[in-house]
């Protein structure tokens, strides 16, 4: 199979989302050892137009409806986090998930470092996630109260008297914590969020935030209904 090459590596082309979020296909992939095809698989993750061209046979992910290829810039550019600050075991994929939970379930895995998005048939979407650093852990179960594109952040008080430097309040956008898109988890100050921060996937690193890529977040967020059941182990 032949790839080309200016598709992946380029960083000149930008992939539109919804309500002007995009992901810019970047050579970065190729730091992480990844060939050619395996890093143009990734951007078809993102990528449908590309994906049906080249990788329509066995390709195993939905991304979100409406996505369509550009050499525009919109706002809100997003780097795709195929990122060599992460991990690959913390990519997005498809695994065996036995359970008995009902599909379209979030399960949370806090100590594996993994969120599931059951699927039903014994299988799960699986995500890599930064979870609460040592005392600020926690479990249980919510639903999804509240969905959020590019959300605004308020500190808690005690973060701020923790923090002093953090501001009373920030407006949503790239450089925001949340990230670009945020699900809140019943009436606990607790969201499963996008990040600034794509090294601490796979950390132990928040305040008791469910983190993950902005890609991810992305995806995760077109999957998921209000009123979705989160159960965090």
């Amino acid at each position: 199979m032949r790839i080309d090459r200016s598709l992946v590596l380029t960083g000149a082309n930008y992939l539109p989302m919804s309500n002007g979020d995009l992901a810019m296909k970047s050579g970065t992939l190729r730091l992480m050892g990844l060939g050619v095809v395996t890093a143009a698989m990734l951007v078809a993750q993102v990528a449908p137009g590309f994906a049906e061209a080249r990788f329509q046979q066995g390709w195993r992910f939905a991304p979100p409806p409406g996505i369509t290829m550009t050499t525009q810039r919109p706002r809100h550019a997003l780097a795709l986090q195929g990122n060599p600050q992460v991990n690959p075991i913390y990519l997005r994929q498809i695994v065996p998930y036995p359970t008995g939970e009902r599909s379209g379930t979030i399960v949370v895995s806090t100590h594996d470092h993994f969120l599931y998005f059951v699927l039903g048939d014994g299988r799960a979407l699986r995500y890599g996630i930064g979870v609460a650093r040592d005392g600020f852990e926690w479990s249980g179960t919510h639903r999804v109260s509240r969905k959020a594109e590019w959300p605004s952040w308020t500190p808690p008080a005690e973060m701020r008297q923790r923090q002093p430097g953090l501001p009373a309040r920030m407006e949503g956008g790239p450089g925001n914590p949340l990230g670009a898109r945020a699900l809140y988890l019943g009436s606990t100050l607790y969201r499963i969020h996008g990040t600034t921060e794509p090294w601490s996937i796979g950390q132990n690193v928040s305040s008791g935030c469910i983190r993950m890529t902005n890609e991810d977040v992305i995806d995760l967020y077109g999957r998921v209904q209000l009123n979705t059941k989160v159960v965090v182990l």
